[in-house]
């Protein structure tokens, strides 16, 4: 079973999203069989990657509220993250442009290293108040999964490595219709949208498990007398 997941790394649902796929697979009798792949996606592909401006900042002028009222809506997600079992620190973190980051995704996916920097950015970015458009940042969470520092280096200095990549999933996205994230495909036929519940994600999970692996009919009795191939089996009389 594959689960195709579209993301970005400064959206907190998808961190949310993520943390309770995890929880429905560990409530899914065939999890050691799914395969998940970590597919790019932009909030806001023109944000700069530095700012003066505070998380809610940013979203009381996005939405048109006061920066208190901005505060109450981080506060509400903070405490769906708790649920969770993560810690969201909105007064600390570091709004900027994710293009860099996703690029490095790519290159670890490369590598076999795609589920453990996907799970480094996000909590760099939500919990640690990291900034993960900047290089420094990112060759730093690089060096803790493992990866190649020069070859990071390379990728992150050279604005089209990998780039076409990212793209291409966002190309994509848009031609399925994904219009918010997270967003998750089932084996490319069930899409899930939004951090759902627990839950909800088991039983979309099963429903494509039995689509795809029709149960095996059993057999309530012994073999009794049948014809194959235009022969009967006919039995002896005792």
């Amino acid at each position: 079973m594959n689960i195709k997941v579209w993301s970005d790394f400064v959206c907190p649902f998808c961190y949310i999203g993520k943390r309770r796929l995890e929880e429905a697979l560990q409530q899914f009798p065939h999890r050691e069989e799914v395969q998940i792949e970590f597919k790019s996606f932009e909030l806001d592909p023109q944000a700069p990657k530095d700012t003066d401006m505070t998380e809610a900042e940013i979203l009381s002028k996005k939405y048109g509220v006061s920066v208190e009222k901005a505060k109450q809506m981080t506060e509400q997600v903070a405490q769906q993250a708790e649920a969770v079992g993560l810690v969201f620190a909105f007064e600390t973190m570091i709004p900027t442009n994710t293009f860099d980051a996703h690029r490095l995704a790519k290159l670890a996916k490369v590598k076999g290293k795609e589920a453990e920097i996907t799970e480094k950015l996000f909590y760099a970015h939500f919990t640690e108040s990291k900034h993960i458009g900047d290089v420094e940042t990112l060759l730093h969470i690089a060096d803790a999964v493992g990866l190649d520092r020069e070859e990071v280096e390379h990728v992150l200095h050279s604005p089209d490595e990998y780039a076409s990549d990212v793209r291409e999933d966002e190309k994509r996205a848009h031609a399925i219709g994904v219009q918010g994230v997270p967003f998750f495909v089932v084996n490319d036929k069930y899409a899930i949208s939004g951090a759902q519940p627990a839950e909800s994600i088991v039983k979309a999970l099963q429903q494509a498990w039995e689509e795809a692996h029709p149960q095996e009919l059993q057999h309530l009795t012994g073999e009794g007398s049948a014809c194959m191939d235009g022969q009967c089996d006919v039995p002896e009389k005792e």
